[in-house]
């Protein structure tokens, strides 16, 4: 049975709005930027991670903790939203199995102008590899299967922003 995504949009205390989704069904693009962009804001810059299919993947299953996954998603995101002026932030990840292609995670970052949307952005790319709680299981075409080690780069470019 499919669950339901949670939905979280959180108020920043200074009319921002900052939206976390941890959820197992397809990110419509379309359908959350225009949600995100019903504010007119001046600047928006987005993140679209998808499934890779190479080295013979089939299947990428993302194994996560409810809610230490959606805790640190959206410790992330405050975390950007007072580092940077931003009007609105969303951002978006599923968990469980996905085929080579799907969006795995979506990030909307808004301000007034494009300097702090595009840092913002950045920032919670690099951060989210190594903050968040989230395991990733990849199939491949003879049906072996493979936990994912994460990368020193990752680390790497996480530790650039302290």
């Amino acid at each position: 049975a499919r669950r339901r995504p949670r939905r979280r949009a959180v108020p920043a205390g200074d009319g921002r709005m900052i939206r976390v989704v941890v959820q197992d069904g397809a990110i419509d693009f379309a359908t959350e930027t225009d949600r995100h962009d019903a504010g007119g804001h001046g600047a928006t810059a987005s993140f679209v991670g998808r499934v890779r299919g190479d080295d013979g993947v089939t299947q990428l299953f993302l194994e996560h903790h409810p809610q230490l996954t959606e805790r640190g998603l959206a410790d992330l995101a405050h975390a950007a939203a007072d580092r940077w002026r931003l009007s609105a932030l969303t951002l978006i990840h599923r968990v469980g199995a996905m085929a080579p292609g799907e969006t795995i995670v979506l990030v909307l970052a808004s301000s007034p102008h494009r300097a702090e949307a595009l840092a913002a952005c950045t920032f919670l790319i690099d951060r989210l590899k190594t903050d968040v709680m989230l395991w990733k299981r990849e199939t491949l075409t003879d049906g072996a299967a493979r936990w994912v080690e994460p990368r020193a780069g990752d680390q790497e470019r996480a530790e650039g922003w302290d």
